[in-house]
């Protein structure tokens, strides 16, 4: 059944807590593979839904879904040797956790009921605190708790929305049950003024977990003191499973008739996160926190895409996609980084290219990637949504939208070139393990691939994803 998808990990997770670490790391591989499997057999119809009143296989899910489980796929590969090399209090917790982790994004793919959706983000906060805390030193453990709080605040607010937007179906008296699916059926008769508050809760509460600014605080300290295969799993998956949540409700706001009062607020935020992000990368000293920062420009870029709708719309869907790939490359390189230098301060790091030609490639090519220049996706997606900005007459959002992606190359092509060119500093540990090189360049190929080849069942659940809500990929 479907539900399996989210239950392996899960009772995969809780195991792996109570057995010896090594054994543990083979459990972590063979259930990403396992995880892998059924996620394929998911999207070839093979399996069935067992509870249809709270889950169900949606296009935009299962994108969220495939993309979730592939990259946690190559991050497993390189946690095995990643953890053996690093020191932590407790190394059986870390795959324990991870799976943990993706049974509850798993779950939130699938979600097809609001309180369902809200509970299994909720539970992706909690099983994923003590990753970030896995090093125990104090400025992780302030990162942890920032990071509970301001995402629990920020949940319950979502929780609120939900429950307006409950309150719009029992003022238009609609018998219908609570799943999304059901409610884009009947949204022209919802109450409308309760749509848009609960709009507004959604997008403040879920955009908190998805990094939007200014709810965005608690994001560069996770990402900085949590190990690089969880920093890869906080960037390149949970943001994308709190970016769903928003995207089902704005899906419901466009069926009823208000596609273009939560589409401009999306454009807001998203023109604010790109902005920001662009501001705090200029002179970054932290590699990790820049890392961090880019990915709140880039779900700024797809909050952006989605507002304008129409092309930027199919934009904004292959930024995910993309963004996903790329960024666990980066946070997975800058692991080794880390691991040769014992520093996150870009001062302290210099020579890439001669002490680590392997990670230099994976990690220049990673900042190329992100940086939207070509062979890589990103390139595309936000061509893609900035052709639909002046296809709509957005000239204003369009050009904020280029300046803040200039800002951020900007900034990052200045750390980005220190790291690499750089001779001051030399390495403490000098070895470049199998492992730990292998998957940032599977999931780099990954993107280039998608550039100039898409499976056809990709590119049809991208449009089924997108048509519902006035997306085009035609001018």
């Amino acid at each position: 059944m479907l539900e399996l998808i989210f239950l392996l990990p899960m009772l995969t997770g809780l195991v792996t807590l109570v057995i010896p670490a090594y054994l543990g790391r083979g459990v972590l591989i063979v259930a990403a593979i396992l995880h892998l499997q059924l996620t394929v057999m998911a999207w070839l119809g093979k399996l069935p839904v067992y509870a249809e009143r709270f889950f169900a296989q949606t296009p935009e899910g299962m994108l969220v879904l495939l993309v979730t489980s592939f990259i946690f796929f190559c991050i497993s590969i390189y946690a095995i040797s990643y953890m053996q090399e690093t020191e932590v209090s407790n190394e059986q917790v870390f795959p324990g956790c991870m799976l943990l982790f993706l049974g509850t994004m798993s779950m939130v793919t699938l979600a097809d009921h609001p309180i369902v959706l809200w509970i299994a983000i909720e539970a992706t906060t909690l099983v994923s605190a003590p990753l970030i805390f896995m090093h125990r030193s104090k400025e992780a453990l302030e990162a942890t708790w920032k990071y509970v709080l301001v995402c629990s605040v920020g949940i319950a607010l979502a929780l609120l929305g939900c429950f307006f937007i409950t309150l719009s179906i029992d003022i238009a008296e609609v018998d219908i049950s609570l799943s999304f699916t059901s409610l884009n059926q009947v949204a022209m008769q919802l109450d409308p003024m309760w749509l848009k508050v609960g709009f507004i809760f959604v997008v403040i509460g879920f955009g908190t977990k998805m990094g939007l600014a200014p709810m965005h605080t608690w994001l560069p300290d996770a990402h900085s003191q949590a190990p690089s295969p969880a920093s890869a799993l906080l960037s390149g998956a949970l943001l994308n499973c709190a970016f769903l949540g928003v995207y089902k409700v704005h899906t419901l706001m466009y069926l009823a008739g208000l596609g273009e009062f939560s589409g401009n607020i999306l454009i807001g935020f998203g023109l604010l996160s790109m902005f920001v992000a662009g501001i705090f990368i200029l002179k970054q000293p932290d590699y990790k926190r820049m890392l961090a920062y880019s990915s709140i420009e880039n779900m700024g870029v797809i909050a952006f895409g989605v507002g304008i709708g129409g092309f930027a719309l199919y934009g904004a869907i292959l930024h995910m996609i993309h963004h996903s790939l790329i960024k666990s490359s980066l946070f997975l390189s800058a692991g080794n980084i880390l691991l040769g230098f014992n520093t996150k301060l870009v001062d302290r790091i210099g020579g890439l290219i001669k002490y680590f030609p392997k990670t230099f490639l994976s990690f220049f090519a990673g900042f190329v990637g992100i940086s939207g220049l070509p062979p890589f996706g990103i390139f595309l997606s936000e061509l893609f949504i900035l052709i639909g900005a002046f296809q709509t007459g957005h000239w204003f959002g369009a050009v904020l939208f280029m300046f803040s992606l200039l800002l951020v190359l900007a900034g990052a092509a200045q750390i980005v070139t220190d790291m690499s060119f750089s001779t001051e500093e030399q390495p403490t540990f000098g070895r470049e393990k199998l492992l730990r090189v292998v998957p940032p360049y599977i999931l780099l190929s990954a993107s280039v691939v998608l550039c100039v080849w898409m499976p056809g069942a990709m590119f049809n659940t991208i449009i089924n994803t997108i048509k519902i809500v006035g997306g085009v990929i035609h001018g």
